[in-house]
């Protein structure tokens, strides 16, 4: 008898697998490629709305009212989550980390002016005790440490009605007259409930709370903590696209 004739692997030729057909997907048409780009656009125009809105977000500094600390030109990351960030199209907020403090610089809407937002220190909480001699800041009955406040020694210091149009209401109970409020010498206040007093680190040309009031927390939008960007329209040397930069200032933290 014959023997069966085997291949190389020493298998059956008689029992060789079947083969599985190949599957060819056809060519994308130009609708689906084009539908495929607008879905890819959309999430990403998305993603970048909720994390603009709701987690972080950017604010050029165009005033010296916070200087030294912060300087015209500067552009930082504000950090929306900490306090608790706004729901994009939706009332109410997600749950705060902590609660503002005493010294953090916040990005909030202005009590003036609409559709204008502003960055300033906090100096006053809610409950403090709070106001100011010469110049100085007295919070509960001591001197604030203030090494980031800078000031012009500019003698003037003019009675101003509007401070003590909107300080009366908040003033504490003290034997005697009072004197009309001034720029350098006002309170003491005391900061009511979800209210904070905000003021500028350049104390003799910042229009701050002093001037308009206190800052309802609802008006918070988030900490200032980083300095990504510096530039010194301002500057002198050539090729200012670059020299002009201040590069020391690229990603410093804010305090």
């Amino acid at each position: 008898m014959g023997s069966k004739k085997k291949n190389k692997n020493g298998a059956d030729s008689k029992a060789e697998e079947k083969k599985s057909p190949v599957e060819v997907k056809a060519p994308e048409t130009a609708k689906e490629w084009a539908v495929g780009w607008i879905k890819t656009i959309v999430i990403a125009v998305l993603i970048f709305f909720v994390l603009r809105t709701s987690l972080i977000g950017a604010f050029h500094i165009t005033s010296g009212s916070m200087e030294p600390t912060l300087l015209v030109g500067d552009v930082l990351f504000v950090n929306k989550t900490i306090y608790g960030s706004r729901l994009p199209l939706l009332p109410g907020r997600l749950p705060a980390f902590r609660d503002p403090r005493r010294g953090d610089i916040v990005v909030f809407e202005s009590v003036e002016t609409k559709n204008l937002n502003v960055v300033k220190r906090l100096v006053g909480v809610p409950g403090d005790t709070i106001e100011m001699r010469d110049n100085a800041v007295y919070v509960n009955g001591d001197p604030l440490d203030e090494p980031y406040a800078i000031f012009l020694e500019d003698p003037r210091d003019p009675m101003n009605e509007n401070m003590a149009r909107w300080q009366t209401p908040y003033l504490v109970e003290t034997e005697g007259d009072r004197e009309m409020p001034t720029q350098k010498n006002w309170g003491p206040l005391v900061v009511p409930p979800d209210s904070f007093l905000a003021m500028g680190d350049n104390r003799d040309s910042s229009y701050d709370g002093r001037w308009w009031g206190f800052l309802g927390k609802d008006r918070i939008m988030g900490r200032a903590v980083i300095i990504y960007y510096s530039f010194d329209k301002n500057g002198i040397l050539p090729l200012p696209f670059f020299t002009a930069i201040r590069w020391r200032r690229l990603f410093s933290f804010i305090r």
